[in-house]
């Protein structure tokens, strides 16, 4: 059964404290821990650990990344007060008039920007690694709607690091993870290519997209993406000195799922959240 907009109901006694920020209620926040356990599934069945990226990234570091020339409008900078501030502060006066100073980092707005930066460098040698990692992420939107959009949501994330062959393996596996657990949860998703390269979208890789499309996104019936597979080829392995043994520089690939927006479709698909959180536990194993 699907109802619009459940997810943005008013819950009693919590406020949102803002636009694009959600307080979950219990049962909200216990659909979402449920369904993050759920998707920790494919880094099991891919053999990939858990860790934590950092919860800042450098400015310097997404530059070269082309993340500017792409997502212009996405980035959330971290700034400091200025110190000709700090005297306004303690007497009281209101923070927004007190001048910022960029402190040279964003908040993340993907879950694998940091992992990449921390391997700059490395050699993944030639079978390759993975690695799973959930943070808050957030995205300067130009709106915010319910938990289909927000500034500041969850990402979860499988990467892979190593051969062509690999990172083609890697993203047909999340591909065929999605699908069963779509199925046991009842979810109907639909898959589509996506506009939303990682690279320059003037240069040669991005006119290949347009050929060969690099991301694939599932939606629900409403339109929103709740999770993709994206193939990087060998332009972070490039621009990090990111290799893979003797094959050079190490294509990567991930798949990413908004929890959030798990939570969205689960209460679209089966109506309440109570409705959606039994669903869920019968859909444990």
């Amino acid at each position: 059964m699907s109802t619009p907009s459940t997810t943005d109901a008013p819950v009693p006694g919590l406020r949102s404290p803002g636009a694009g920020l959600a307080t979950l209620d219990p049962a909200h926040t216990a659909l979402l821990r449920g369904l993050d356990n759920l998707l920790t599934g494919l880094a099991t069945r891919l053999a990939a650990p858990e860790v934590l990226g950092p919860p800042l990234l450098p400015a310097e570091g997404l530059t070269r990344l082309d993340y500017f020339r792409n997502f212009p409008h996405l980035g959330v900078s971290a700034g400091r007060f200025h110190p000709e501030a700090l005297d306004g502060l303690a007497a009281g006066e209101p923070p927004t008039d007190l001048p910022l100073r960029p402190s040279g980092y964003l908040l993340p707005s993907a879950t694998c920007y940091g992992l990449l930066l921390s391997l700059e460098g490395a050699d993944v040698g030639g079978d390759g690694t993975r690695l799973s990692a959930s943070g808050r992420c957030f995205r300067n939107e130009t709106h915010y709607d319910g938990l289909r959009r927000l500034w500041g949501f969850h990402m979860r994330e499988v990467l892979y690091l190593g051969t062509r062959e690999g990172a083609a393996e890697h993203l047909e596996q999340g591909a065929e993870f999605i699908g069963h657990l779509a199925d046991r949860l009842g979810l109907t998703l639909t898959r589509a290519p996506a506009d939303d390269p990682f690279y320059d979208r003037g240069g040669s890789r991005a006119r290949l997209m347009a050929l060969d499309p690099v991301k694939h996104e599932f939606s629900t019936p409403d339109g929103t993406a709740i999770a993709s597979v994206n193939r990087h080829r060998n332009f972070f392995g490039e621009r990090l000195d990111i290799s893979a043994g003797p094959t050079g520089p190490a294509h990567s690939a991930c798949v990413a799922f908004g929890v959030e927006r798990w939570v969205h479709a689960m209460i679209l698909a089966h109506g309440t959240p109570e409705q959606a959180l039994h669903r869920l536990r019968d859909a444990l194993p």
